[in-house]
This record gives structure tokens, C-alpha cells and sequence, in this order.
């Protein structure tokens, strides 16, 4: 007959149950306690309710914790307390300026900042960016424009991203580029962008390394798998009409530049 060792209250083969189990029988063994699973955080200051509804829904479906604020009292009542891994700023806020209210995060929190504006007026976004925004969105905007860049954003601060959401999960976004690789999708702002395959390659290289020169060697071989002298001039037709396609009047439209003698470069305009 094998002695009694269950513990009263602890269900059997739990792991607090052999804890107990092995202290009834004198051993001393550590508790391990399970470390919980933090979520990263994002206060969205948003006071049109539809929008901030919108947001909220996005992006704790995405696994973010969300923090809502319907105005700047409430982001700074928020901010006493909380440390959010990323502010998602509207620029017009019922009882100050989104650009002040800026100023009055930064000094509480080195936090990364997006902001979100209806405004039509490319100067808020270049102030905001030149102020050190990491991003500025205009409204309206899809769902999925604003989880890719919440993600890039995340990545670029070195934010562990939430559950489902990797630098693999098929985002890209360059300014009002957006590249949903797993769709093959690319649109700039609200316009959806039709590219011919290769086209699609050459902009895949690019954007995964905004302003920075690729060659033209680079590129062939990404995209052919090879380079010669007819590859090099074929490659600079389908440069061509890319950067065509690509051109936009939206703020923070993307740029393909040419960078003589050395290869091309994607920007982002002002």
C-alpha cells in the first residue's frame, strides 16, 4: 500500500499539487511561477467615436493592449500611469492641439508617435514628422494601412510585436506605400497600385531597404538572377514605368530615385 501523498484542495498531477506533494514529503522544491504574457501597448487619442471604435477593435483583434483617449486631459491622465509602447495621436482634439499635446508625451515618455489627421494639408505632416513623429497617417484610412504601420513603427523602436504579428507577417509600409505581400497587394494611400510581376519584385527589393541605394546588379539577380549589360537596360524600362505608377499627391507618397552610376533608392516625399 503505497502512502497517501494527494494534497486537499489541489486537483491531482496539477503543478501545485506536486509542489505541495513533494514538501509534504520534506523535499524543498522551488515554485516556478509561469510568466505572463505582456501585451504591447497603444494609446489611441481619437475623438471621433467611429474612428476610435474602429481603431480599438483593430488592434486588440491584433493582440495590443489599447489604452482610448477622447482628448489631451485624457492622454495625460493616462500617461501618469501608463507607459504605452506607441501613441497614436489625432492632430485636432477637442482641448488642444495634437502638435502641443506632442510635445507634453515626449516629455513624459521617450514613446513613439503616429499621427492621424483628416487634414489635407501636407505641411501638418511634414511638421510632425520634423517635430519626430515616427509616422503620420491621413484619414481615411483602411484597417489594414494602419496595422502595417503600426507594425513598422514597432519594429523600427524594437517593440516585441503581439502574438500574430512578426516582421514576417506580410506588411511593408514606406510612407503612404503599402505592401501586403501576402496578397500581392500594393496601394498608395487609398489607391490600389496594379503592378506587372516584375514590377512587384523590383518594389519588394526596394522597400525592404528604404533609403538606401540597391544597384542594379542587386536587383537583377533578385529579380532575374542574373546581370548583363540587356538585363541592365531592361531593368531600366521596368524602373521606369514603376516609378510611374508610383506617383502620387498624397503626403508621404513614395519616391523611386535614380542615384547615377550606382542603382535606385526609395524615398519618401514631403
Amino acid at each position: 500500500m503505497y502512502p497517501d501523498l494527494s494534497v486537499p484542495g489541489f486537483p491531482p498531477g496539477s503543478t501545485q499539487g506536486n509542489t505541495a506533494r513533494h514538501a509534504k514529503c520534506g523535499a524543498v522544491v522551488p515554485v516556478m511561477a509561469e510568466t505572463p504574457h505582456v501585451r504591447p501597448s497603444i494609446l489611441v487619442a481619437e475623438d471621433d467615436p467611429v474612428v476610435a471604435a474602429m481603431v480599438k477593435d483593430l488592434l486588440e483583434l491584433k493582440g495590443y493592449a489599447v489604452w482610448p483617449a477622447e482628448s489631451g486631459a485624457e492622454v495625460e491622465a493616462i500617461m501618469k500611469d501608463v507607459r504605452p509602447d506607441l501613441v497614436i495621436l489625432d492632430l485636432m482634439l477637442p482641448d488642444t492641439n495634437g502638435l502641443v499635446l506632442f510635445f507634453d508625451i515626449k516629455a513624459r515618455a521617450d514613446v513613439p508617435v503616429i499621427f492621424c489627421s483628416g487634414t489635407k494639408r501636407k505641411e501638418d505632416a511634414v511638421l510632425g514628422l520634423r517635430l519626430g513623429a515616427e509616422d503620420f497617417i491621413s484619414k481615411p484610412f483602411s484597417p489594414q494601412e494602419l496595422h502595417a504601420r503600426v507594425e513598422a513603427v514597432l519594429r523600427r523602436t524594437g517593440v516585441r510585436q503581439a502574438s500574430g504579428a512578426s516582421p514576417a507577417s506580410g506588411f511593408d509600409a514606406i510612407g503612404s506605400l503599402v505592401i501586403d505581400r501576402s496578397r500581392c497587394r500594393v496601394t498608395v494611400g487609398e489607391r490600389e497600385v496594379l503592378l506587372t510581376p516584375t514590377e512587384y519584385r523590383l518594389l519588394c527589393v526596394v522597400a525592404v531597404r528604404p533609403g538606401e541605394v540597391v544597384s542594379k546588379k542587386e536587383l537583377a539577380d533578385a529579380v532575374w538572377g542574373y546581370y548583363d549589360p540587356d538585363i541592365g537596360r531592361t531593368l531600366e524600362v521596368h524602373v521606369r514605368r514603376l516609378r510611374t505608377k508610383l506617383k502620387s499627391t498624397a503626403a508621404l507618397s513614395p519616391r523611386l530615385e535614380t542615384v547615377r552610376s550606382f542603382g535606385y533608392r526609395l524615398t519618401v516625399g514631403l
